[in-house]
């Protein structure tokens, strides 16, 4: 079976285990850097992997994150947060990942080579046309990442590829292929190491992109978040305090008017009649708040 580059041998490895420790992590953080550069290689196409996703959003379809092992940890780091972060729907985000909760406890390897599984948990998630499937995989041909990609294409879908080793198998049929194209890991098919931080920084930076389409980011505000706990909703009136101008007693005032919508507090600040009335300028300006602000002049 041929090794991708993410089975590579680092330079550094030889005689690793009998430095000292400090040295040790000097290697180690050189490795995390050496793969966190990597990314700035892969912009133009994670800027096309977040266009094709908050387009299926918007069309009131889904996005499916779907991985193995650490690579499916990353996914579904990222897809957890989205709902939190920027008020996505909960039901318009689908995580697959290989061996489902059973992987949280162990993260065993046989599920990410069991094609039946894929086949079955992407069939049971009714992966259609207008979803956008995102797959992961360090070396681009993990068995469940690509049987579900396979699936998604016959059934109509859109499929991002993320991987880390040039040529994957991963990226055939892929309507957008993002290589994060990092150095072998110190420890060598470590890919919890390099590869994952590659792939972390990569999702973080496509799901913002998301946001920012979608309308749910204004001027680095996350004003669309779900203010569940108490830390959340200190944070939704700053917000509202910091881009209409009155004071935090005034924003959470404006935030029980408008039902804890950081947009439409704002817009209520801004002269919006009452809620009702700012959540029509939101629907008009399609979710941006920006856009709903100009037009209430």
């Amino acid at each position: 079976m041929a090794a991708g580059k993410t089975e590579g041998r680092h330079d550094q490895a030889s005689g690793l285990d009998e430095r000292q420790p400090v040295d040790v992590l000097k290697v180690l953080a050189d490795g995390q850097k050496a793969a966190a550069a990597v990314v700035d290689g892969a912009l133009g196409d994670i800027a096309a992997a977040a266009r094709l996703a908050a387009d299926a959003l918007l069309s009131g379809d889904r996005l499916v994150y779907v991985g193995a092992g650490s690579s499916g940890l990353m996914a579904m780091a990222d897809a957890l947060e989205l709902p939190g972060t920027y008020g996505i729907s909960r039901d318009r985000i689908v995580i697959l990942l290989a061996g489902g909760a059973a992987s949280l406890e162990d993260l065993a390897g046989g599920y990410e080579d069991d094609r039946d599984l894929a086949v079955s948990d992407a069939s049971q998630a009714g992966i259609g046309p207008g979803d956008c499937v995102i797959a992961v995989s360090a070396s681009g041909s993990t068995p469940y990442a690509l049987a579900i990609a396979a699936y998604a294409k016959e059934k109509g879908a859109q499929v991002v590829s993320f991987a880390n080793n040039p040529g994957a198998r991963l990226f055939d049929g892929a309507d957008v292929a993002i290589l994060l194209q990092t150095p072998p890991e110190v420890i060598s098919g470590s890919t919890r190491m390099g590869a994952g931080t590659a792939q972390k920084i990569a999702f973080n930076m496509f799901s913002t992109l998301v946001g920012i389409h979608l309308g749910h980011v204004h001027d680095g505000h996350m004003v669309n978040l779900k203010a569940d706990n108490i830390k959340l909703k200190g944070r939704a009136c700053r917000i509202v305090s910091d881009i209409s101008g009155v004071g935090l007693d005034e924003a959470e005032r404006l935030l029980a008017r408008s039902e804890g919508s950081v947009k439409a507090a704002v817009l209520l600040a801004a002269g919006a009649e009452d809620a009702g009335a700012a959540q029509a300028a939101l629907d008009r300006s399609g979710q941006s708040l920006r856009r709903a602000l100009k037009a209430l002049g």
